[in-house]
């Protein structure tokens, strides 16, 4: 006949009190022996408490929040076993968990307590958020994200939270930020999202190497002093455009571009490059034209104009076109080196930093030496790594000599 018998705490260890973070039952559940029906969490440990016999939930006199010791009442069971008055003090073990919850199957943090053995495990869970239903892993989970289970609605049996909510929730604040982040919208500018789709299939698109390399322009920097003396103001970058159409003469493919179809390379027989220019409404390229026909002054010149027409936004259509090169320089700025993208059709890109003094050791001693980081990216479907190197080898040589860049 049915026997009403009633489940006391088992001894979980030397602990006076221990909160109970869930209750894994109600009223009118069956349970079977050693199903978990309670969830309890000390200062190193979470553990499930197991049913000790089968049976039908009659009370619970427990809720989550509550704290329990050794003897205090759990729940009542009803049974079909043979009357009798005793109370039910489990001496058993609490079940060790074989990694699954009894609900939805979840991954569980557990920790095997005994009579003889009340060490825990140094597994931890949430010591805040009691009253939010999720497994002992998912807590551990939040907590190590830094995460209030409370801010979190479970898509499992009974309200229960998932893995898969708290990963959706961490993901909307990464995405979003919080609600009481202040935040402002600005749309982009009609060059940065003309110039965004280029890049982006450029990026997407062409196989980049980046070659990286620094130069010893102590020549160079004496030679703009002198220059500079006389009122004559040359930046570094018409040095390395010079420097670079010399290079180009003997490295053809890299003043080339791919076809349509990428299966031909277009060499150019001219000269033209690039010039990455930073403006208030996004990035420019205007180009240079005949770069080899133009003496040092008369490229700064040139230089000067472009530049302040396309901060200004007075550049026209044609002189954003016929480059056979691309030089972009953030040396004006800072950094010491980046890896420039690749402005397609073209097949390869020369990014110049900020020029360092560096010491040098000259074969007797270290000296202060002004180096120049460069950055050649290429298409690697035209141009191998030693072709790259040989080019930033010659091109080193050339910026390094001033002489053979003035001959």
């Amino acid at each position: 006949m049915p026997t009403q018998k009633k489940v006391e705490l088992p001894d979980i260890g030397d602990f006076d009190a221990v909160d109970v973070i869930e209750v894994l039952v109600k009223v009118g559940d069956t349970v079977n022996e050693n199903d978990s029906i309670i969830t309890l969490e000390t200062d190193k440990a979470t553990m499930e408490i197991p049913a000790p016999f089968s049976g039908k939930v009659t009370s619970l006199e427990v809720k989550v929040g509550d704290k329990v010791a050794k003897g205090d009442l759990i729940l009542a069971l009803e049974t079909e076993s043979a009357p009798t008055d005793e109370v039910i003090d489990s001496s058993e073990e609490p079940k060790k968990s074989d990694n699954k919850t009894n609900d939805d199957e979840e991954p569980t943090i557990t920790s095997t307590i005994s009579k003889d053995n009340a060490k825990q495990n140094d597994e931890v869970s949430l010591i805040t958020d009691l009253n939010s239903h999720a497994s002992p892993s998912i807590r551990k989970l939040a907590r190590e994200l830094g995460v209030s289970l409370s801010r979190i609605n479970g898509t499992g049996k009974k309200g229960r939270i998932l893995e898969e909510d708290l990963k959706s929730f961490v993901k909307e604040l990464v995405t979003h930020g919080t609600s009481n982040e202040e935040v402002e919208t600005i749309p982009l500018s009609r060059i940065k999202k003309l110039s965004g789709k280029h890049l982006s299939n450029c990026w997407n698109t062409i196989p980049h190497v980046t070659q990286f390399d620094e130069v010893n322009i102590d020549q160079l920097e004496k030679f703009r002093k002198h220059q500079k003396e006389r009122n004559i103001k040359l930046s570094p970058l018409v040095f390395i455009m010079k420097a670079v159409v010399q290079v180009l003469k003997r490295h053809p493919n890299f003043n080339a571009s791919l076809d349509e179809g990428g299966e031909n390379l277009i060499l150019k027989k001219y000269f033209n490059l690039g010039i990455a220019v930073d403006t208030p409404n996004g990035l420019l390229v205007p180009v240079v034209k005949d770069v080899n026909k133009k003496s040092l002054i008369e490229l700064s010149e040139e230089l000067a104009d472009i530049s302040l027409r396309a901060r200004e936004g007075k550049l026209n259509s044609s002189e954003m076109k016929g480059a056979g090169f691309t030089i972009s320089s953030l040396g004006g700025i800072g950094g010491t080196q980046f890896t420039p993208i690749i402005n397609s059709p073209e097949v390869a890109i020369l990014g110049a930093s900020k020029t360092q003094i560096k010491p040098i050791w000259n074969g007797s001693s270290f000296e202060p030496t002004a180096m120049i980081p460069l950055a050649l990216s290429y298409d690697h479907r035209v141009i191998d790594g030693a072709e790259g190197a040989r080019f930033m080898a010659e091109l080193n040589q050339v910026l390094s000599n001033i002489m053979e860049m003035l001959l």
